[in-house]
């Protein structure tokens, strides 16, 4: 084959490639441009997110004039959250910064449950020791294992002991507040700060109702937390010297209230009695708390306060499946193999929802891809409000795979349609 033939072809090839893909683009905005999908203005993938496009707005529940119902409360602030979700059903106050008191020790558990085995070995310091108020009355140098120091902490509030288990994970009380708070920040309380693991009252110690509520729902989706704090009571010996000790519960909502799971009792002087309660009942978790729910001698009002919470959320609220279905339109996919690749998307959203609250989605995705594109790339999302409150955030996903137009598809599709035209 001489030169001239060979680069007569390849100067063919490379006409009969761009033909075909000026063919390709042609025909899909003919196709398309009845059906406002453009492709005028294509997004960057760098900024596929930050740029979304059509935001299609989907409403299930029309909304109304909210008309909630007051819970009659004597707490300062007070809150009551779904336990699956963290949606808040229903809040006095319950974004004003307060003192925790030993609903402090929600946390402390959980962080020890997370990074310690139930037999290690905690030995006691002398500072562990000299803990005020609510005590075991650990001496310095004695051991005892951290299950057992985890019952006495939970059952009885003992303060000496919180300290303990601090220094054991966190080297010192300081160290241990750090873990406090980087898992606060995780659970996205931004209002939370910790400084000791026994609530004692220490400057710049708070939280808000609303956040210790999700702390304490985090808390009771660990079954090891649940057996500890919902145990009646809990015999344990010291390792080195042999003593003995019992702890009994003095949770009394535990045996007040259908369907309680727990969770902590508090009181300082600053921050009055607290309380963090939860509820399982009808497949639904309601997490409540109550901070300065009065001072002495009016130590019960807290159990009201969280009975009249839990009353009000399971008689307004159900257990519901939010997810809507929806119809995407196929994306218009540039220099693909196949013009338009399908959307779709699915989850599981069970929300506690009652009569007056409304439903919405917004759904994003971009106007056009860039092939290559592969099956189950998220290229965008379907977000659920619940009165404004965003509850999830659903991908939306390619539903198929398409590759991008090379020289031999181009060559393959040309002689097709020169065979198509001579026959």
């Amino acid at each position: 084959m001489n030169r001239k033939v060979l680069l007569g072809l390849i100067t063919c090839l490379i006409l009969t490639f761009f033909s075909w893909h000026y063919y390709c683009e042609l025909d899909e905005i003919l196709i398309y441009e009845n059906q406002q999908y453009s492709i005028a203005d294509p997004l960057t993938r760098e900024n596929e997110y930050s740029l979304i496009l059509d935001s299609n707005l989907n409403i299930i529940n029309e909304p109304g004039e909210k008309n909630q119902e007051k819970v009659n409360l004597h707490a300062l602030s007070a809150a009551l959250i779904d336990g699956d979700s963290g949606r808040v059903l229903y809040e006095k106050d319950g974004y004003s910064i307060k003192a925790m008191a030993s609903t402090t020790k929600i946390m402390t558990c959980i962080i020890a449950l997370e990074n310690s085995k139930p037999d290690e070995i905690v030995t006691v310091s002398k500072y562990a020791s000299t803990m005020p108020d609510v005590q075991l009355g650990i001496r310095e140098g004695e051991q005892y294992y951290m299950l057992d120091m985890l019952y006495a902490l939970m059952l009885e509030s003992h303060n000496d002991v919180a300290v303990a288990i601090a220094e054991h994970i966190g080297g010192t009380v300081e160290g241990f507040a750090a873990i406090m708070n980087e898992k606060a920040r995780e659970l996205g309380c931004e209002n939370t700060n910790f400084v000791t693991p026994n609530g004692l009252d220490a400057q710049g110690h708070h939280t808000t109702a609303v956040e210790i509520a999700k702390i304490g729902s985090y808390a009771i989706k660990n079954p090891d937390f649940i057996t500890i704090t919902n145990a009646a009571n809990w015999s344990f010996k010291e390792l080195t010297k042999n003593r003995s000790f019992m702890v009994s519960n003095k949770d009394k909502f535990l045996y007040m209230y259908d369907g309680a799971i727990g969770v902590k009792t508090g009181f300082t002087n600053k921050a009055g009695y607290c309380f963090v309660g939860a509820v399982r009942r009808n497949d639904a978790t309601y997490v409540s708390s109550v901070l300065g729910s009065g001072w002495p001698p009016n130590k019960n009002l807290k159990w009201k306060d969280t009975s009249n919470l839990m009353d009000y959320g399971v008689k307004n609220f159900s257990k519901k499946d939010i997810f809507y279905p929806h119809t995407f339109g196929p994306i218009y996919v540039e220099d693909g193999k196949e013009r338009v690749v399908g959307l779709d998307y699915w989850a599981e959203i069970p929300v506690l929802i009652s009569d007056n609250d409304y439903i919405k989605i917004c759904y994003y995705t971009p106007k056009q891809l860039e092939a290559p594109v592969d099956k189950n790339t998220i290229i965008g999302k379907a977000i659920y409000y619940v009165n404004d409150e965003i509850i999830k955030e659903v991908p939306i996903l390619t539903t198929e795979t398409v590759e991008k137009i090379d020289l031999d598809f181009c060559i393959d599709k040309v002689i097709s349609l020169w065979l198509n035209e001579i026959n």
